[in-house]
């Protein structure tokens, strides 16, 4: 079978798990029920299940991957309906994003050496709350492990659609625009397609927080390890 029908039947299968799955959490809107959570865990299920290996699936996945890219600049469009709203919120947007960065940093990196991680896993870990296409350059080109850093990006995007919200509730954050801003910057597209539940000014929001996230990750990863690894 040519790699060309193996990679369209992997995007088939991707797609109709996909569409049930955004069905179901419109119905039932529990974070764990998020569309791209319970599609990636279907699908890791059947790899497992039929033996099909990784390299096999993302002869279709790539595909998908690759939209990644034209999807986040597509985001212009939102954009430019809330010019207005942007211009209100640079103060928290920098200041959260900034932060948040700084922060994210920090811990991952204190915790990997705490627990006695490899360089190349610690620079790996660093870049795990910018959008995937980002984090794997940063930490290809600063000596990371880029396989790990797509993990660490995906368990850093699911674990903040899942609790970030919840705890900007727990201490009774109302905002819609904060929980933007948030998701953004800390769970990148994943935190960005969360936010379409708080209406369109956290989307536009969320988006901008993920754009300037990864310009602050691009600038504050080298100087992470250079403190690190001198």
């Amino acid at each position: 079978m040519s790699t060309f029908i193996i990679g369209i039947a992997m995007i088939a299968l991707t797609v109709a798990l996909y569409i049930p799955a955004t069905r179901l959490y419109k119905k039932i809107k529990w974070p764990v029920l998020m569309p791209v959570l319970t599609t990636t865990a279907v699908i890791v299920v059947i790899l497992l299940i039929t033996g099909i290996k990784l390299d096999t699936y993302m002869l279709g996945g790539k595909w998908i991957q690759d939209l990644l890219g034209p999807a986040v600049v597509s985001l212009a469009f939102p954009l430019s309906k809330h010019m207005d709203v942007l211009k209100r919120n640079v103060i928290p947007i920098l200041g959260g994003t900034l932060g948040g960065s700084i922060i994210g940093m920090f811990t991952g990196a204190s915790v990997a050496l705490l627990l006695g991680y490899p360089k190349d896993i610690v620079i790996a870990l660093l870049p795990k709350s910018v959008t995937t296409p980002v984090a794997i350059q940063l930490a290809d080109q600063a000596g990371g492990n880029a396989s790990f850093t797509s993990l660490f990006v995906m368990i850093a995007g699911f674990s903040g659609i899942l609790l970030g919200p919840l705890m900007m509730k727990w201490i009774r954050i109302k905002d819609n625009s904060a929980y933007g801003i948030g998701l953004g910057s800390a769970s990148h597209a994943l935190g960005m397609a969360r936010s379409f539940e708080y209406g369109e000014n956290a989307v536009a929001l969320s988006s901008v927080s993920m754009i300037v996230s990864a310009i602050a990750g691009s600038l504050f990863l080298p100087l992470w390890v250079s403190i690190i690894y001198g």
